[in-house]
């Protein structure tokens, strides 16, 4: 199930749009415009003026309704006797919203009731009015564990799993077969409701630039006092992390345990129900460069406004590590980072290249990308270099340029970031992997093309599904085993970590987000020998 994120916040001036409505416009435009929630949240509360405890909550809301979609349309069928695609759309994601608040969120079920009603009145449904109040007093008369069991009932395997966790049947076939690879299938109800909950903030302190004050102040990061006087915009920024795409991480503002629960639809928004306690070996850094722990608006934190940290899951920043890391670096080192944007990897190994004496060349196709490239990598100096293009294109560009180090984070299905992109679940399908898998070869064999002889290539992706990893490993081998070894990432990637990453023998690492609270990012690391 979805772990809530708390907020507390002091409700400054008039509200044009409620935490609700806001809510509803992003589900909506997921649903129609294939808009990216972690990219249309962050404006829409700003352009609503939210408080931070208002933000938190149609964060909460936005997200845990995409995740849960597929679990809340089979209750919802049940409840008003309608297969989902015979209700109206808008009413259906009315009724979504209002099932989450209502089984997953601490609001009072008359608040949860009524408010639901009233959106959908708001939102120009006034004919649906009865029937939302009627299916959500039928949601509201069973918990969720009742509703679980009735759902489930009949259902088995995957099946079973799909609808009790949210997923598509498909993924959770494809975890399940990522997880029997290394013989730990048994975890497969754990990565699910891993999928689930809302990921914690986490900080890159940039090698060579991030002081120990920059560390010790995000460390010691709180919640801004009731009587902060920050602007509108900072709350709604308290809300979602980095909304350049870099971290995609709802920011986790906390509310004191004693605050007084506000009650009905147009008073104060009820904080969220308190999260799980989350395990001591979750709470701990996994990477050498990682923060966990913070809590408030990362952008307040100086070293994070100043550059010199990152709002970067640590999963991405061990995938970094392990190829600046894998050996000692030479001074005069030719790196290329061939898929860099949005940055946030990118800038990780400039400040390595930097203490190293490498140059680093950043590559994105998209130039709006690119752009964002350019702003992670603004601090740095002429030893990184942005360039837009196909990466396909290198060793048939006519250069004859070759790299010592070479990062694929390859286009995915993302399957491993499903916490932050809760509409990847219901967008992607099994014949995606069959379109990337095709982009995934070309790229990698590109990277083979432009490797220096003794050069490290790191092949990473931000998806466990088997077809984009050890598929793509053994094809890999298969194509240019002659010049190519692989390294045994596994033991690299122990060896740069904070801590155990809990990953499996051999010359793959797999990371887990129940595990050690990453994203599911997939490392392979190879060697041009010659």
């Amino acid at each position: 199930m979805s772990q809530p994120t708390n907020t507390r916040g002091a409700r400054r001036g008039p509200r044009p749009a409620n935490a609700r409505r806001v809510a509803f416009d992003v589900l909506r435009a997921v649903q129609v415009d294939d808009a990216y929630a972690n990219l249309l949240l962050p404006t829409r509360i700003r352009r609503a003026g939210l408080t931070a405890r208002d933000a938190a909550f149609a964060t909460e809301l936005t997200y845990g309704s995409i995740r849960m979609l597929g679990r809340y349309d089979v209750i919802i069928a049940l409840a008003s006797g309608r297969r989902p695609e015979n209700i109206e759309a808008d009413v259906l994601d009315v009724m979504r919203l209002g099932a989450h608040q209502l089984l997953a969120m601490r609001t009072p079920t008359h608040a949860a009731v009524d408010a639901t009603v009233e959106l959908a009145r708001e939102v120009g449904a006034r004919r649906a009015t009865g029937f939302v109040n009627a299916v959500m007093r039928k949601i509201a008369a069973r918990t969720d564990d009742e509703w679980d069991a009735q759902i489930t009932e009949g259902r088995g395997g995957d099946a079973l799993l799909a609808t009790r966790w949210s997923h598509p049947v498909w993924v959770v076939s494809a975890l399940r077969d990522a997880l029997a690879a290394e013989r730990s299938r048994d975890e497969l109800a754990a990565l699910l409701a891993a999928d689930n909950a809302a990921p914690r903030v986490q900080l890159a302190a940039l090698p060579g630039l991030a002081t120990d004050e920059d560390i010790a102040t995000a460390t010691a990061r709180t919640v801004p006092d009731e009587d902060d006087d920050a602007d509108a915009d900072d709350d709604a920024d308290a809300a979602f992390a980095d909304a350049t795409g870099a971290a995609d991480v709802p920011a986790a503002l906390v509310p004191a345990d004693d605050e007084p629960e506000a009650d009905g639809a147009t008073g104060t928004v009820p904080p969220v129900r308190t999260a799980d306690p989350v395990p001591a070996a979750d709470a701990l850094p996994v990477s050498p460069v990682g923060i966990r722990g913070i809590s408030g608006d990362p952008a307040r934190v100086p070293g994070v406004a100043a550059g010199r940290l990152r709002v970067q899951d640590e999963g991405s920043q061990l995938a970094a590590l392990a190829l600046s890391r894998s050996s000692a670096v030479r001074e005069g080192e030719r790196w290329l980072d061939m898929c860099a944007g949005p940055g946030g990897k990118a800038a990780l190994l400039a400040a390595e290249a930097q203490q190293g004496g490498a140059t680093l060349v950043a590559n994105e196709l998209v130039p709006a990308r690119a752009g964002l490239v350019r702003n992670a990598l603004g601090v740095f100096g002429d030893h990184v270099r942005v360039v837009e293009g196909d990466a396909r294109r290198y060793g048939r560009d006519g250069t004859g340029m070759t790299f010592d180090r070479i990062l694929l984070d390859a286009p995915c299905t993302g399957l491993g970031a499903l916490r932050r992109r809760p509409e990847a679940r219901w967008r992607k399908t099994p014949e995606d992997v069959q379109e990337l898998a095709v982009l995934q070869t070309e790229l990698l064999d590109a990277a083979v093309r432009v490797l220096a002889p003794g050069g490290t290539l790191a092949y990473v992706t931000c998806s466990p599904h088997l077809a984009e990893t050890r598929g793509q490993v053994d094809a890999l081998m298969g194509r240019h085993g002659g010049v190519l070894e692989q390294l045994d990432t596994a033991t690299i990637v122990r060896g740069v970590a904070a801590r155990d990453p809990e990953i499996a023998d051999g010359n793959t690492a797999q990371l887990w987000p129940h595990r050690v609270g990453t994203d599911a990012m997939f490392i392979a690391l190879f060697r041009r020998v010659g």
